[in-house]
């Protein structure tokens, strides 16, 4: 077993909307590039403008096989003492958060999001570079492990 993977506890992966919350975005900006490439070569007369349009399509059909790779691979598991979150395909990580050092947890949503029914749980802790933020998950889950990490938070830091 890798250090990428949890003896602890079964990492929980977050909800397949996620690839349709970010690749929409994609899809607008890039549309829109291509849409404007194509527009100032059919304005100019210059075919050559087309490579703009070309480019943005390579773009977004790379950068969907980017995100639905990078949505497989992002879990989170609760063990006794603390949280971990992976992330990455290529660049992988694992953060662990122990519970005492919660200080209070954020559930997030944009129009999208909510829509999609997904939300972002966002842990803060004392130190800033801590990045545990868990994206994806479905919205009454993500109230639920707010629920829990925060009572397991307060029972972690009654015992300092």
């Amino acid at each position: 077993m890798s250090w990428y993977e949890s003896a602890a506890a079964p990492w929980n992966p977050v909800s397949r909307k996620l690839i349709t919350a970010r690749i929409v975005p994609l899809s607008i900006t890039l549309g829109l590039v291509a849409l404007g490439g194509t527009v100032a070569a059919l304005l100019a007369d210059e075919p050559w403008l087309l490579a703009v349009t070309v480019g943005a399509l390579v773009l977004a059909a790379w950068g969907s096989w980017v995100i639905v790779r990078q949505v497989s691979a992002h879990a989170w598991a609760e063990g006794e003492e603390d949280l971990l979150v992976r992330k990455g395909r290529m660049f992988r990580s694992v953060t662990v958060v122990p519970y005492g050092r919660m200080q209070f947890v954020d559930v997030k949503a944009g129009p999208l999001d909510r829509y999609l029914g997904i939300a972002t749980v966002q842990l803060h802790t004392a130190s800033p570079g801590t990045d545990a933020s868990i994206a994806g998950v479905p919205a009454e889950e993500a109230a639920r492990l707010r629920d829990r990490l925060t009572t397991r938070g307060e029972a972690r830091l009654a015992g300092l």
